[in-house]
């Protein structure tokens, strides 16, 4: 097998190869002698399969994964003497040529570049000084308690932060349109998971009541089916939960790593 190198651009690299049609065939008459041992087919016992017969049925499958092989071995052995770092995987091709003696490829592929590290040694660094005051501080505490914040069960009307289960069905003149309907469908009001009208209309609503009214979509609405029309819309409130978030304790430090629980 025998190959070449070719750069076409900063990174982007071509290998040519020529794989021996001799040595392929060869290879592919000794996987087939190989298999021809435990072969199974009807009317015939094991291992007494004639081999004309086995090269009829697996010859395609078993020379294409000997050329496949044999291909990689070259692309592989290519990439290792011209000592290139491949990144991503090669776009091969087989080259149509009029050469009966060996099967010719290419390999499309682009390398990793090359980084030389400067001098640095009369470099200087400014380690940066921050100062962390108590505002800081309650803020950084506060986002770790929105982080774990748990919900529970509230029997009341919907309020913006809740989370609630809904049913919902939309329709346009009368029919359900794609998208529109949904069961058990769980959100939080007031972080814009839907449709600001969408929430409106729900905010207030206790668990089992139910309302219908119409919505018109945004013109720049990712639904392009939808957008900017309008739909009567029905929804049903199955649960509306409370946040709670957790207390700044020796539980919450120890949820954050502190072992002792100190909150000091």
């Amino acid at each position: 097998m025998s190959s070449n190198v070719e750069t076409l651009g900063s990174l982007e690299r071509r290998v040519s190869m020529s794989v021996p049609t001799a040595e392929i065939e060869k290879q592919v008459d000794e996987r087939l002698k190989k298999m021809a041992r435990n072969v199974r087919m009807p009317g015939f016992r094991p291992g007494k399969v004639p081999m004309k017969l086995i090269a009829q049925t697996y010859g395609p499958q078993v020379r294409s994964e000997v050329l496949g092989d044999a291909v990689q071995k070259a692309f592989s052995d290519a990439v290792r003497d011209a000592n290139l770092r491949v990144a991503g995987y090669p776009r091969i091709e087989r080259k149509d040529v009029a050469n009966d003696a060996a099967l010719e490829f290419s390999a499309t592929f682009e390398v990793y570049p090359e980084i030389k590290i400067g001098d640095v040694s009369s470099a200087t660094i400014e380690r940066p000084q921050v100062t962390v005051d108590d505002a800081a501080v309650d803020k950084t505490i506060e986002i770790l308690r929105k982080q774990r914040v748990h919900y529970h069960v509230a029997d009341r009307g919907a309020e913006n932060g809740d989370r609630i289960t809904i049913d919902y069905t939309g329709t346009q003149d009368g029919t359900e349109f794609e998208g529109g309907s949904g069961k058990d469908h769980t959100t939080v009001l007031g972080e814009g998971r839907l449709l600001a009208d969408f929430e409106k209309a729900v905010v207030g609503l206790r668990a089992g009541e139910s309302r219908t009214f119409e919505l018109t979509f945004p013109e720049d609405y990712h639904g392009k089916d939808v957008a900017g029309k309008t739909a009567s819309f029905s929804v049903t409130v199955k649960q509306v939960e409370t946040p709670h978030l957790p207390e700044v304790d020796a539980e919450f430090a120890k949820q954050l790593g502190i072992g002792d629980g100190d909150i000091r």
